[in-house]
């Protein structure tokens, strides 16, 4: 089993967009690209988890959601970059049919999205990193048993950073600290 970066998406890889579902307002964050590269050459696992509430309640489809990841995957491999996986919670407790959940076990602040990631793809949750920009991407990983990062971008500066392992500007920055001290 082997570590991975788990990635929160807006906020931390794209400029925080309410509810993004139109791919044109897709804006990665300067650098972010770059970092991701160097994640990708070193072999070490991208794992996207985000909460996608706006599914659950109706206000795009998940075939937004996959415009919207198909552009980051476009923009990304214009510096040579991927992620491995991606993993989404649509549900709320304002979700409709089957999203209707307030407390759904992939639903971050709950690890669901962590764990299912590594029983999948065999990573090493206690040698991972959780990077984002809300307090409950930090508690999602640190249920997961990963250490945490918090990005100032999106919301992270409204967010207490004391409950990180790391704290820093953006995701090039953070994961720069984050390789200074890779397993």
């Amino acid at each position: 089993m082997k570590p991975a970066i788990f990635l929160d998406r807006d906020g931390t890889i794209n400029e925080e967009v309410d509810h993004l579902c139109d791919p044109d307002k897709l804006v990665l964050i300067p650098g972010a690209a770059a970092a991701v590269a160097r994640l990708n050459a070193l072999g070490i696992p991208v794992v996207v988890v985000t909460n996608q509430s706006g599914i659950g309640r109706g206000r795009f489809s998940w075939e937004d959601f996959d415009s919207v990841m198909d552009r980051m995957a476009v923009l990304l491999a214009a510096e040579h970059a991927r992620v491995d996986a991606i993993y989404a919670a649509p549900h709320h407790q304002e979700g409709q049919g089957e999203y209707a959940v307030a407390d759904h076990p992939e639903r971050k602040p709950n690890p669901g999205m962590l764990v299912r990631a590594a029983d999948e793809h065999g990573l090493d949750l206690s040698r991972s990193w959780m990077v984002g920009d809300k307090a409950i991407d930090l508690d999602a990983g640190r249920r997961a048993g990963c250490k945490v990062a918090l990005v100032r971008t999106g919301y992270g500066h409204k967010v207490d950073g004391s409950q990180a392992d790391l704290v820093a500007a953006d995701l090039p920055a953070v994961l720069e600290q984050i390789l200074a001290q890779w397993p």
